[in-house]
């Protein structure tokens, strides 16, 4: 049994652990109301924009534009958005798990985040380029990233480019997805939130009907039309999933420290209980010492 001494040093300890961890929630919980803010208000922009792509795309041709055309050959590009720092949760390990069931053997990968590239480097995963993202998110960083992958997949050498990253849902609640980024297809964001759905089933357009485009007028021209929205819809998808596992990344690590502070109190409670006992048994076996030396001198 640890003594007075023992349990005193592992009660100071606990307590600057408490102060750590309570600091860090607090730090995140500033961060993370604003990641969340940025998140949500980009999503109802990012569901539409999908939705109107993926509309666009079933009265085209691939022929149109090159980032809807469909690659029979060609490896897969999978860009992994991952923390920079622990102390998250699962967080990183519930998205790593997610690819390995999810993406292909030999997938080639892009990595935004310090724990995706180190975990697939010791997974031996093939790494093409590794990208750092500054806090808050600006859309100016999040494009070069966009722009390396129309230009792998134009190439030819991808036939599919996807992106595997945690979504944003609640405070307490993140899931981890893997979408297609490229050749378009539809992308849900929010499942639980009121535009749940947005973009899975393309519904009629209010236009004057066109005989070639299925409803719509593409003014000068159908490829001039594309090729300024489609890069676009690349671009903005790719930032607003870096802003959905930033949120999540935020919030999961509230969440984290927040239980480690409670954890930490209970454990300063149970050792000072057990410090007054161990206290009050040597106050009482001393009482017992000296009772017993005056009762001898009688």
């Amino acid at each position: 049994m640890a003594n007075l001494r023992d349990i005193r040093r592992r009660i100071k300890s606990v307590k600057n652990t408490a102060q750590i961890t309570k600091a860090m929630q607090l730090v995140a919980a500033s961060k993370m109301k604003k990641a969340q803010d940025q998140a949500m208000a980009g999503r109802s922009y990012a569901d539409l924009l999908n939705k109107v792509l993926v509309n666009l795309k079933e009265h085209t041709t691939q022929e149109d534009h090159p980032l809807l055309q469909e690659h029979e050959e060609g490896k897969e590009l999978v860009i992994v958005v991952t923390t920079d720092k622990g102390l998250c949760g699962a967080l990183n390990t519930n998205l790593l798990r997610l690819i390995t069931e999810e993406a292909s053997p030999d997938a080639t990968y892009v990595t935004i985040g310090t724990k995706g590239r180190q975990a697939l480097a010791r997974m031996k995963r093939e790494l093409l380029a590794d990208f750092t993202i500054a806090d808050p998110v600006e859309f100016l960083e999040s494009k070069r990233i966009s722009e390396f992958a129309m230009e792998k997949f134009l190439s030819g050498e991808f036939s599919t480019v996807k992106i595997a990253f945690t979504n944003f849902i609640n405070t307490i609640s993140q899931e981890a997805m893997v979408e297609t980024l490229l050749p378009i297809r539809p992308i849900d964001l929010g499942r639980d939130k009121d535009f749940v759905g947005v973009g899975r089933d393309p519904g009629p357009v209010d236009v004057n009907p066109g005989p070639e485009y299925g409803g719509y007028i593409f003014e000068p021209s159908p490829a001039g039309v594309l090729d300024s929205i489609v890069p676009q819809y690349v671009n903005y998808q790719l930032y607003q999933m870096i802003l959905e596992s930033r949120a999540s990344e935020h919030s999961a690590r509230m969440v984290a420290m927040k239980a480690a502070t409670d954890n930490a109190n209970e454990m300063i409670k149970d050792l000072t209980l057990d410090y007054n006992k161990q206290r009050q048994a040597a106050i009482t076996a001393e009482l017992l010492e000296i009772t017993t030396a005056m009762r001898a001198l009688e």
